[in-house]
């Protein structure tokens, strides 16, 4: 599969980072000169943490182009996304030189304001024009809002969205069109009153970021705007919230039905304050920073099956039966050392070796259909014995990769070797002895036969593998 990308700042870096590490091909049109070593930025912060927030391992990574042109970009391509600047008339004429040799292929806008009507105005084939509005960075946050027109080939939208649900996103069908879409009318309407407090001189940057972090924002990242209210309502619910705080939308709270006027004092004052809040770290150290607790927040919601971790679990569901089977040194899980981890002596804890361990372990079962809804059915792989070797060291922020090799395996018993290592040296090993068990009975019992096919499967293509050194040592036994 190939996917055009036109345009390649930060959003187009997004999408075609989004897309390469889903497999695809990805050939990129932007004259600016830099555009790669942008992309190339933007993709290493990929690399770093969007296979941390999936349980199945990744496809390899797609081959990378830049295209001369336009028309070579689009030629062949199973999908295009245009990131251009916010100009209709510049839009306008990239949608004719993309239809001149693609009229066919699904043509997606990153656009955060414009209507799709106005996207398709004049175009060759207006049918096959949508918007597919992303959020920064696109190759964590899964929303994408896909906005038709009544113009659009309904047909044509139903496949963009099965698109980019393969490429682990969460397209929103907004039904009806209008300008700024959905979210960015929420975005503008909050960064409106935000600009009138600083003008006032009500609160700073700083300020304004701490009640959004340290309150109703931890709550919208999970629970959304009107399910959080439905709370505030209590056990009588959202009409009770309705009718104790509707009134107060006629209070003079806000003024957001008025602009300030960014003037040079209001755009100084409020650069100033943002050196002053966030100065001390460079755009590259705070993009790391977003994405590894976008990674955090993410991985708990998927844990708990909500929001935008159940879409997470549905992209790992949806590639699990398309995996082939995995190379002994080819990583199964991806984590970084968080700060919880670190002892006193600044090192990876003991009990989070165990837990990458176990994350390990954890991936390949579900590889071979031993997932929850397996444990739902009163079976599981109990860990029996496991005997773990300390090489090297991992400190607060390093990244590691757990890999697997099975050693051997019959209807009951699974012996796996595990190595967590960190730039490809291994920091520790597990070697561990796991029993298949009836869970009602609490006794050993012979897997399902569909798992079997898929451990043996696995076992077979591991068995002509150079036994790991390690394998087999017991404590304190010296080395040979």
């Amino acid at each position: 599969m190939k996917a055009a990308i036109i345009g390649g700042g930060v959003i187009g870096g997004g999408w075609a980072a989004r897309f390469l590490l889903n497999g695809w091909d990805v050939a990129v049109f932007d004259p600016d000169p830099d555009a790669p070593r942008k992309i190339a930025a933007v993709l290493d912060n990929a690399k770093l943490s969007l296979p941390a927030l999936s349980d199945v391992p990744l496809p390899a990574m797609g081959q990378l182009s830049y295209a001369a042109t336009l028309a070579d970009a689009v030629t062949g391509a199973d999908y295009i996304q245009e990131s251009v600047s916010e100009r209709l008339d510049l839009k306008h004429r990239v949608y004719a030189e993309i239809q001149k040799a693609a009229p066919d292929t699904p043509l997606g806008s990153s656009t955060s304001g414009y209507k799709p009507s106005q996207l398709q105005e004049g175009a060759i084939n207006p049918a096959t024009i949508f918007v597919a509005h992303p959020f920064n960075p696109v190759y964590l946050l899964p929303l994408a809002e896909v906005v038709p027109s009544p113009a659009s080939d309904a047909a044509l939208i139903e496949g963009v969205k099965d698109t980019l649900r393969s490429i682990g996103m969460f397209p929103l069908h907004v039904r009806k069109e209008i300008d700024a879409h959905i979210a960015d009318r929420f975005l503008e309407a909050v960064w409106r009153e935000a600009l009138w407090l600083v003008k006032d001189g009500i609160a700073t940057t700083e300020e304004i970021d701490e009640a959004i972090r340290m309150g109703f924002g931890l709550r919208w990242g999970q629970m959304g705007l009107f399910e959080t209210y439905r709370i505030a309502g209590g056990e009588a619910g959202m009409k009770h919230f309705l009718e104790q705080f509707g009134p107060c939308l006629t209070w003079p709270w806000t003024k957001l039905m008025d602009v300030p006027e960014l003037n040079d004092e209001l755009v100084d004052l409020i650069a100033g304050q943002s050196d002053a809040q966030s100065g001390h770290h460079t755009i590259r150290e705070l993009e790391r920073i977003r994405d590894s607790n976008l990674v955090g927040f993410l991985r708990v919601l998927k844990d708990r099956d909500w929001g935008a971790g159940r879409v997470l679990k549905a992209h790992d569901a949806a590639r699990r039966d398309v995996v082939q089977t995995p190379d002994a040194d080819a990583p199964l899980v991806r984590l970084q050392v968080l700060p919880s981890w670190i002892d006193y002596n600044g090192h990876m804890t003991e009990s989070r070796y165990l837990f990458a361990g176990s994350e390990t372990s954890d991936t390949l079962l579900r590889l071979i259909g031993a997932d929850m809804d397996y444990v739902a059915g009163g079976h599981s792989y109990y860990t029996a014995e496991t005997h773990i070797r300390h090489l090297g060291e991992a400190k607060l922020g390093d990244h590691l990769t757990g890999s697997v090799q099975v050693l051997g395996a019959d209807d009951k018993r699974l012996h796996i070797f595990i190595t967590i290592a960190k730039d490809g040296d291994a920091v520790a090993t597990l070697e561990q002895m796991l029993l298949h068990v009836d869970m009602a009975a609490g006794k050993t019992c012979p897997a399902a036969p569909a798992v079997l096919d898929r451990l043996f499967a696995i076992r077979d293509a591991h068995a002509s593998l150079p036994r790991p050194a390690g394998a087999g040592r017991h404590i304190g036994q010296g080395k040979s």
